[in-house]
This record gives C-alpha cells, sequence and structure tokens, in this order.
C-alpha cells in the first residue's frame, strides 16, 4: 500500500500537470452607458461622435451623446445573412460576415461608407476556417477569428475547439493562426467566440457567446499556436461582439440582446505576469 504522504504528492503531481480548469472571472467592470438600440442583437461599432448597432443584415447609426437615430442601412438578406461585429477603420466601417448557420461556412469582411451608410466592397475569404465572427487592425495586421460549432451552423467533423484566431497582411494573405486555450472554450461550449479586439494594453480581448465575461488573452511570442490564458473579467453583458472606444480610455461597448441596448463598461488593469517578467 502507497504511504498517505506519497500518495498526496502523487495527486499533487497529477493536478499541476493536468490542464487548467475554467476559471471564474477574477476582476470586476464598471457599468459606464446604457442605450436603447433595437437593431442591438449582434453587436456595436463606435468612433468618436456616432454608435453602430448591427443586427446581421443591417446595421443603425445612432449620435453618441443624444441617442437619436440618425441613419440605417439594410442588405439583401440573401447576400449578408449574419454581419455580426463591426469596427472603425479609418473612414471605413469594416465588418465580419458569413452565411451562418448554414454549412458549408464561408466567409466575408464586408466594408462600408460610415457617413453615407453605404456598402463599399468586400473581401470574399471563402470556406476552410470556420465562420468570421469579428475582425481588428493592430500592429500594422488584420485579426480575425473564425468560430466553430457543436451543433448548429457547425460543420461534421468540427467543433467549437476548431475556433481560430487567424493573423493576414494587408493583402489578406494568412500569415499566423492561434486556437484558444482550453480553460475559454470550456466555458465557450458549445458556442464559440462572438467578440473580440486588442487593447491599449496589447492584450487581446475576447467574448463568447452568452456568458457575462470576457477573456484577456496573450499571443505567445516564445512558440507554441495557443493564445494564453491572463484573466477572465466579468462584464455587464452576455457575450456577443464588442468594441473598445478610441476616445475613452478602457472602455468597452457591447449589447443586451434581451433588452436591445448597447452598453459602455469600463474595465480595470489587467496585470499581465508574463510581460512584467519579460
Amino acid at each position: 500500500m502507497v504511504p498517505r504522504m506519497k500518495r498526496l504528492s502523487i495527486l499533487a503531481a497529477l493536478l499541476a500537470a493536468a490542464p487548467a480548469l475554467a476559471q471564474e472571472p477574477s476582476l470586476k467592470t464598471t457599468e459606464a452607458r446604457r442605450l436603447e438600440a433595437p437593431e442591438a442583437n449582434q453587436g456595436v461599432a463606435v468612433d468618436k461622435t456616432h454608435l453602430f448597432a448591427i443586427d446581421n443584415g443591417t446595421i443603425a447609426r445612432y449620435d453618441k451623446a443624444t441617442a437619436v437615430k440618425q441613419a440605417e442601412w439594410k442588405g439583401d438578406p440573401v447576400r449578408f445573412k449574419h454581419l455580426n461585429a463591426c469596427l472603425i477603420v479609418g473612414k471605413d466601417l469594416v465588418c465580419a460576415g458569413s452565411n451562418y448557420p448554414s454549412v458549408p461556412q464561408t466567409s466575408s469582411v464586408e466594408i462600408f461608407d460610415p457617413v453615407k451608410m453605404t456598402h463599399k466592397r468586400v473581401v470574399p475569404l471563402g470556406p476552410g476556417t470556420g465562420s468570421l465572427t469579428w475582425v481588428d487592425r493592430h500592429d500594422g495586421f488584420w485579426w480575425g477569428m473564425f468560430a466553430n460549432y457543436d451543433a448548429k451552423g457547425g460543420e461534421p467533423g468540427r467543433d467549437h475547439r476548431w475556433t481560430t484566431l487567424v493573423k493576414f497582411d494587408d493583402q489578406w494573405r494568412r500569415v499566423g493562426a492561434w486556437l484558444l486555450p482550453a480553460p475559454v472554450l470550456e466555458r465557450m461550449a458549445p458556442y464559440s467566440s462572438s467578440g473580440g479586439a486588442f487593447g491599449d494594453d496589447g492584450l487581446l480581448y475576447v467574448t463568447g457567446h452568452d456568458r457575462p465575461e470576457m477573456y484577456a488573452l496573450r499571443v505567445p511570442t516564445e512558440g507554441g499556436a495557443t493564445l494564453d490564458l491572463v484573466a477572465t473579467l466579468a462584464i455587464p453583458v452576455e457575450g456577443q461582439a464588442i468594441a473598445w472606444d478610441p476616445y475613452q480610455p478602457r472602455v468597452v461597448w457591447g449589447v443586451n440582446r434581451a433588452t436591445r441596448q448597447v452598453v459602455a463598461f469600463k474595465l480595470p488593469p489587467v496585470l499581465d505576469d508574463h510581460a512584467a517578467r519579460k
């Protein structure tokens, strides 16, 4: 019979070697504002004076100060089946699109004029990786998250664990790709990532489909193709697409699907122990 102390030592070693378990939120955010927007079903984009509420084939522009609706774009539901997340890049409103929940999964980047509220052009990414749920511009590259699902909208042979972050150059050529860490995938199951964007601290902040939480992730630079989980934050919205406010430090906008509102909340500083040790 193995002595008790030795058994405890073996158990401790096994626990240390086991994959990380799901991490409950350790940081809290503070709600800053909440505005009515009937189109706030998938995501929201933001610039200095406007909010853009997104609902599949509809984008509505609101005055940021007064919450007055100013303009709206509606697309052909056959061609614009699932716009999920948008962001302002220069003079463009850049949106992630897919044919979700149809299969095979195909994706595109749809680019709009945010002033005229007209569609300008498309970058067809086609099938092969998943359903594009969000895009971001960071460090001179384009980044996009391709969602995969266990059931509705998923393809045979792939589940939510195949969700992939892809890095593109300016010609939308793939130059890198990463998987989500196991603790994040565990909390997203059976769905995937619906929102994400890089923060002012260089970390990638990602949301799921329906949990009121956000995951601060690090893109590894020392090997490996899986993102590192830095922290989990509690947020006042249940997943879906997000957008950093470029004019309010540490403020992120999201949507409350149940009440059709856009919600602003402020994030605390997130300590990255790995970066601090470098």
